[in-house]
């Protein structure tokens, strides 16, 4: 448990943007060292030794315009050894070196060679790399529509460790159809990474060696199933204050965390204003009491302090009835309605933001039906899977070129994925529930009720959807506009590493299966 730390007392850090290495007419080419240093996450701990993208945590925000493409080249400048327990046991690991990085700009429409596929890992100066490396610089070539992507760590085996140890940042693509809705900007925009984590009592990240009830001769140290901090942490500090005008302000919202998911809304019972999701800008504003957004999602949303001048406003996360009450990852971080007003801004937020196409027009070339399913090892440790097949088995999807399919996801675990598909954007069909007690039984299907269509918020581009207990979810994506190795995964950290996580092959037309 971490030591008891006084919430609200450290401000907001504001996080940086990184400025290319060198520009040319239609290109920018930045520089990105990963190592490792120490930062101070709240008054009254230690600094944390941490790793980072160019010494910060979280790293800095790329901000791009799209259409331009940029390129980046990941430097690993880490030490050898891990600062967190490496699990030898899972992916081969233990033939490996125990340090490798490989980075994911997660919702990017990227080429394989620059995707961070897991195995294309690297060690320090490049000194070893695995099987699928084939760049030391990624090229991004961001023809997408406006909207926060991020980027993190995707090494095979222990992507859970390093992203806990502090290898995620955020990237903002930015088009002239978004600019022209005049949202607010500059320092009334504010992105915020929220993540949990744990602490020793000398301010260094605690992480668990072995699962709370590890099972007899268990490897030391042995993969846990999820993980839960039990301190908020908001763009590098713990439960941080922001002093805020009464106006309108823009908050670009990521959950960075490994295992929990969040269910945010305002102590002053005041509704937020969202605008976009994973994808960008949503087709029109919505007015929410409460937002759901499970690990990797985002959510773009506007909130008015224009009636609360003077006043104290928390953003909090709901943890239901049955919470424990010494839990207190329900406050994520505290609004001060303090700084006067330096100058009114637009009154009005638009109605109509986007125009979203709807894929259901496409013809669709295939229906997959695809299991999320859970079972244990040879150790009896849970073992969760992707239609019941580990990473190393062959790939069985491979989709063409340009083809449109739809994925139905049926979970029969009992709890929730975020399920991340790379390359694509997509869009939620339906969700429809089943008796899984009927299916534990015999593997029948007994609808339960109707196909419900997504929640409104969910009707954007998606390229992470919430995956249910007892339900089939069904998204439906178009697979372009490359060729070539990609993977789908569920987004809890823990099951991805272990071993929810599968490739799939986007094929030429002209190629054979």
């Amino acid at each position: 448990m971490s030591p008891k730390l006084t919430k609200f007392v450290d401000r907001l850090p504001i996080l940086k943007t990184l400025r290319p290495t060198r520009s040319t007419n239609n290109k920018d080419y930045y520089e990105v060292r990963i190592s490792e240093f120490r930062q101070k996450l709240h008054r009254d701990l230690r600094p944390t030794r941490l790793w980072g993208y160019n010494r910060q945590y979280p790293g800095p925000i790329i901000d791009v315009t799209s259409g331009r493409p940029i390129q980046v080249k990941w430097m690993n400048k880490l030490p050898s050894n891990h600062l967190l327990p490496v699990d030898r046991s899972i992916h081969n690991v233990k033939e490996l070196p125990e340090v490798r990085t490989v980075t994911h700009l997660h919702g990017s429409e990227t080429k394989p060679e620059s995707d961070g596929y897991p195995e294309a890992w690297f060690t320090r100066d490049f000194k070893e790399v695995g099987p699928f490396f084939e760049r030391k610089i990624y090229e991004y070539p961001n023809h997408q529509r406006a909207t926060l992507l991020w980027y993190h760590d995707h090494a095979m085996g222990i992507t859970r460790l390093n992203m806990y140890a502090g290898l995620a940042g955020l990237y903002i693509i930015r088009d002239k159809q978004e600019e022209s809705l005049q949202l607010p900007k500059g320092k009334y925009e504010i992105p915020l990474m929220i993540q949990d984590r744990s602490f020793n009592q000398d301010g260094s990240l605690f992480y668990p060696r072995q699962p709370d009830d590890p099972a007899e001769n268990l490897p030391d140290p042995s993969i846990t199933p999820f993980f839960l901090g039990d301190t908020i942490v908001v763009n590098g500090k713990v439960w941080p204050f922001l002093e805020v005008e009464p106006r309108k302000y823009r908050f670009r919202i990521l959950n960075g965390s490994n295992t929990r998911a969040y269910q945010l809304y305002l102590d002053s019972g005041k509704h937020f204003y969202q605008i976009g999701s994973d994808g960008g800008l949503l087709q029109k504003t919505l007015k929410v009491k409460k937002l759901s957004i499970e690990p990797a999602e985002r959510v773009d949303l506007i909130i008015d302090f224009a009636d609360f001048a003077g006043q104290k406003i928390h953003l909090k996360n709901d943890l239901g009835q049955n919470a424990d009450p010494t839990d207190e990852t329900d406050d994520i971080m505290q609004f001060i309605v303090n700084i006067p007003l330096s100058k009114k801004g637009k009154d009005t937020i638009p109605k109509k933001l986007s125009s979203i196409p709807s894929l259901k027009q496409n013809n669709v070339s295939a229906i997959r039906n695809l299991k999320l399913v859970g079972s244990t090892d040879d150790l009896d440790r849970p073992l969760l899977l992707l239609d019941n097949k580990m990473w190393m088995d062959p790939v069985t999807e491979k989709p063409q070129l340009g083809s449109t399919e739809i994925w139905s996801l049926m979970n029969v675990t009992g709890f929730t994925h975020p399920i991340h598909i790379h390359l694509i954007q997509f869009q939620v069909l339906d969700r429809r529930p089943f008796d899984l007690d009927q299916y534990n039984k015999d593997g029948s299907i007994v609808y339960t009720g109707p196909a419900v269509p997504p929640e409104p918020n969910e009707r954007g581009w998606k390229d992470t959807v919430a995956a249910h207990s007892a339900e089939i979810t069904r998204v439906i994506a178009n697979f372009s506009p490359y060729t070539g190795y990609y993977v789908w995964h569920c987004h809890i950290l823990e099951h991805e590493d272990y071993d929810m996580m599968r490739p799939f092959i986007v094929i030429d037309s002209e190629e054979q299966e």
